[in-house]
């Protein structure tokens, strides 16, 4: 089997840290993430994710997104809808208002899931990528 120019080698028997992630059992699947991908592929539900995690744990009210963003508010609660059925956003309610937060949970295990098998299990960052396996020689 022909490897890429440039890819290093790697024997994972030996790599501790990939032999304590195919063990944890994970929280993210491919259903999850084709549910929370679909959910972020859309230009209005990407902004108001990214806005909510800019927002922290504390969140923000719908009015306020809505303002933000300069959305509609029927247009707003469609997409805080979709974003909350793929588990990306938790809505709470306080007094009269309806607060939203980014799922930090359900984003780290989505990142998690998109890079567990990076660099074949070696320790690497999204940075490393390209210089640790490329094409070029």
């Amino acid at each position: 089997m022909r490897r890429p120019p440039s890819c290093i080698p790697i024997d994972i028997s030996t790599n501790v840290e990939m032999s304590k992630r195919l063990t944890y059992p994970p929280r993210m699947n491919s259903n999850l993430a084709v549910r929370a991908l679909g959910a972020l592929a859309h230009d209005s539900r990407l902004a108001i994710f990214r806005l909510l995690v800019v927002a922290g744990r504390e969140g923000m009210p719908a009015g306020e997104i809505a303002q933000q963003l300069g959305m509609a508010p029927s247009s707003l609660s469609f997409h805080l809808k979709d974003l909350s059925q793929a588990e990306l956003v938790k809505p709470r309610q306080d007094g009269r208002f309806v607060i939203y937060t980014a799922n930090f949970d359900a984003m780290t295990d989505l990142i998690g899931f998109l890079t567990e098998n990076c660099c074949a299990g070696a320790s690497c960052s999204a940075g490393d990528v390209p210089n640790v396996c490329s094409s070029k020689e």
